[in-house]
Parts: structure tokens; sequence; C-alpha cells
């Protein structure tokens, strides 16, 4: 491969890694505590004690983290109505929508060997677990990373990298 199309293929991909909202995403939730965190709150968790005595979390540890989710729009603090004296952390819609994260995660541990379902994520309606993460075609067929491309806003495919393929190679 020739040394210039290598060049070309990393300055392509280093582009669009400057655009990509994977880092900023990580910065605000790929800490371990946060994370954590994140998933409590999914499952329910409220209040400070909860968390704390829930994931055997340092209250400072834990306090800076509820700062910075808080912060970054996935959690919202507002007085607990039952007791002004405490306080209730719950999801916004944008921490709501990062279920499915926190689910393909927990997929790819229990896949890997970094753990075991003991308990499995069902539909409150009719108790049947929910299907496998996966990334699917806009027709629902189930994507490997062999049928994937990049595409620009116009369809045309784009290489951000020398080792991808575009649909035209």
């Amino acid at each position: 491969m020739p040394a210039d199309r290598v060049t070309s293929g990393i300055d392509a991909f280093r582009e669009a890694a400057l655009s990509c909202s994977i880092p900023a995403a990580v910065e605000l939730i790929g800490e371990k505590w946060a994370f954590l965190i994140l998933r409590g709150a999914l499952n329910g968790l409220q209040h400070f004690e909860e968390f704390q005595a829930g994931l055997g979390i340092a209250r400072n540890i834990l306090s800076d983290r509820l700062g910075k989710l808080v912060a970054g729009g996935i959690l919202e603090r507002s007085a607990d109505p039952s007791d002004r004296r405490k306080v209730v952390y719950s999801l916004t819609a944008k921490g709501e929508g990062l279920l499915p994260v926190v689910l393909a995660l927990r997929q790819w541990g229990e896949d890997w060997g970094h753990g075991t379902a003991n308990v499995v994520l069902a539909d409150r309606r009719d108790g049947k677990p929910v299907r496998r993460m996966c990334v699917q075609a806009h027709d629902g067929r189930e994507l490997k990373l062999e049928d994937l491309t990049w595409v620009d806003a116009g369809g045309e495919a784009v290489s951000v990298a020398s080792g991808l393929k575009t649909a035209a190679e």
C-alpha cells in the first residue's frame, strides 16, 4: 500500500474523529462510578444514601459524580416532596436515552465472561425477556461489522481509514 494512501486514510480518520460524539460522551459517563450511578438510577435509586449503600461508593466520590451527571444533563436534582431536607436524583430524557448503552455493555460483559445474568430485563407487560441488543439495518436485518460502511449526508460512501472498505471498493 503506498505511503500517501496510508497518510490520506489516517488524515480522513483524524478529520472524522474530530467531529465524533464518542469522546464527549465518554468524558461524561465513561468512568466506572458514573456508569454504576447511571445503572442505579435506571433501576430506581433516587437518594444519595441509596446510591451510597447500593454501590459501596465513598461519599466524596459519589457527590462529585452526581454533580457531574447533573451538570451533564443526565440526572436532575430536586427536593424530595415528602421530605424537603432530602434530595431526589432522577433521570432526564437524556439519561433515559442511555438505557440501550447500559444494556449493550451488560450484554457484552456477559458474552465475554465478565459476569453472569441471574436476573434479566423483561417487558413489564408480559414478563418476557427483552431482545438482545444488536445493530440493525433500516429493514430490521441484524448487521455485523463487515456489513457496515460510513456514508456522508448525501449517502455517498466515505472511507475514514485506510483499512475500511467503502461500498465503491
